[in-house]
Formats: C-alpha cells, structure tokens, sequence
C-alpha cells in the first residue's frame, strides 16, 4: 500500500487537508473553517479511485495532530469525522461541545 502524504492548505479562518497518493492525480480532501478556538469539520471527500487506502483516516489524524500541536478544538459536523471520534474515545478532550438543530 503506498504512504499517503497530507498537506495543508487555506488561512487562518479556512482550509483544507489534502491526502496525495504517489503516481495517483485524485486527491483526498477534508474541508474545515474556523470559528474561535474550534476548527469545523465540514466535509471528507475522496475519489473512489484512492478510496480503501486509509485516505480519509489519514485526512482525519492530521487533523486531530493540529489540534494538538495548535490548540483547537474539533467540531466533527462531517460524519466521517464524527464517527472517527466514536472510534477513538481517547480524542474526546479534543472535540468542541456544539449544540446541533434537530429541526
């Protein structure tokens, strides 16, 4: 299985992670804007031509390595992201508290 290679992109207030798989041009996305100290998971995209690679697991440990390295806290409103959290207890000190609409 060949590495993935994460790299940052955007500003302060948004961005994105990107996942490159070497000889692959398909790239792996998990989208976020800022708000505060929380940093919004929006959206996990990736391509079925680099899916079943740990692309998006990898988009989401990058993202969880930054809120360790840089102090903010996680708002997992993409569902990918929200289920790694489920996955991972030990990340919870790490997730924003957000009260969701149900409506």
């Amino acid at each position: 299985m060949s590495a993935v290679t994460i790299t940052r992109h955007g500003s302060h207030n948004a961005g994105e992670y990107h996942a490159h798989i070497a000889g692959e041009t398909a790239i792996g996305r998990l989208t976020w804007v800022q708000r505060g100290d929380v940093r919004i998971a929006e959206h996990t995209l990736v391509p079925a031509e680099i899916g079943g690679r740990r692309v998006a697991a990898e988009l989401v440990a990058a993202l969880v390595d930054d809120a360790r390295t840089l102090g903010f806290r996680i708002d997992p409103a993409c569902s990918y992201v929200a289920a790694a959290f489920r996955r991972h207890p030990e990340w919870a000190a790490l997730r924003a508290q957000v009260r969701r609409d149900t409506a």
